[in-house]
């Protein structure tokens, strides 16, 4: 929950998060901090070189949690879920990754410690994940973002 509160901050979104709105954002902040529109001056094109990064990183990241691309995803999502069976968990700082035999790898943001102690104490992990998590939390697929990278 922290970096995507952070990351809204940069756009100065608050409340629900709308991809038209994060688009217009977007394309101002980097029309105002593009490289190439301080090429006579390096200072500042290092500044803006970290601030565009910064900008990119949050805008994709917005993007793969906002509502649209979710629906978007929905079915994807509800086969992995009901589907396929958990072979990885990993936990850190209230964000919860969860790994499918399908190759899907999804994150759960501001997950608490204590769901996830019963997760991997659970008899069935995959019930447990689908009753209290897959639709309780923020989440993203991060497995497309590790395939194009």
């Amino acid at each position: 929950m922290k970096r995507i509160n952070e990351y809204k901050k940069i756009f100065d979104i608050e409340g629900s998060l709308e991809l038209k709105e994060l688009k217009t954002a977007y394309r101002n902040f980097m029309k105002e901090w593009h490289p190439d529109k301080f090429s006579d001056n390096d200072e500042k094109k290092k500044e803006a070189e970290e601030k565009s990064k910064q900008i990119i990183e949050a805008y994709h990241f917005l993007v793969s949690i906002a509502p649209e691309t979710q629906d978007l995803n929905l079915a994807e999502y509800t086969t992995t879920i009901n589907a396929a069976s958990i072979v990885d968990i990993n936990f850190k700082s209230q964000t919860l990754q969860i790994s499918f035999d399908d190759g899907n790898s999804y994150e759960y943001f501001g997950v608490p410690k204590s769901i996830y102690i019963k997760l991997v104490n659970a008899d069935s992990q995959g019930r447990f994940a689908r009753r209290h998590i897959c639709t309780s939390y923020t989440y993203r697929n991060i497995s497309k973002l590790v395939s194009v990278a």
